[in-house]
């Protein structure tokens, strides 16, 4: 499916769910990972997460498209549009959107810790992930100074 099937979709769906038009852009998204969708107030825009249609099919992507869409026709309508408000949360239940996108298996890897400050004194060692400047600190055990080592040239010291 590309965004031109897309636009058709969410366009059917509008009129088949809300019998309003969906008169703005909708669009898929290959980085949205934690989000199922979004709703832009400001350009009334529709992103659909790429990553939910390959994981979990029409089926689920349809109930993002609802949730959206229920975003969309309430903030034009000057009603609540937001997650809070009863408005939105009636008109959810009435077009049977999803309240939460199910959550994709992403593993997120943190980067690996790339640095290493020794304690001189008692040899104390703490593990950073961004580069400090070891003068301005001092061991939390024994207060004394600290050496700043980057762990890819570890072996050399």
């Amino acid at each position: 499916m590309d965004d031109r099937q897309l636009q058709q979709w969410v366009e059917h769906i509008s009129l088949q769910y809300f019998g309003r038009p969906f008169l703005h852009r909708a669009t898929f998204n290959r980085r949205l990972t934690s989000t199922g969708g979004r709703y832009f107030p400001a350009t009334h825009h529709i992103e659909i997460s790429w990553r939910q249609w390959v994981a979990y099919g029409a089926e689920e992507v349809e109930k993002i498209i609802k949730h959206e869409l229920c975003h969309y026709h309430l903030h034009l309508q000057r009603k609540g549009y937001r997650h809070r408000d009863a408005d939105f949360k009636r008109l959810l239940r009435q077009v049977g959107g999803a309240r939460y996108c199910r959550p994709l298996d992403v593993k997120r890897s943190r980067p690996a810790y790339r640095y290493k400050l020794i304690c001189v004194a008692c040899g104390n060692a703490y593990l950073r992930r961004r580069k400090m400047d070891p003068n301005r600190y001092a061991c939390g055990v024994c207060r004394g100074r600290l050496r700043l080592i980057p762990l890819d040239c570890e072996s050399e010291t």
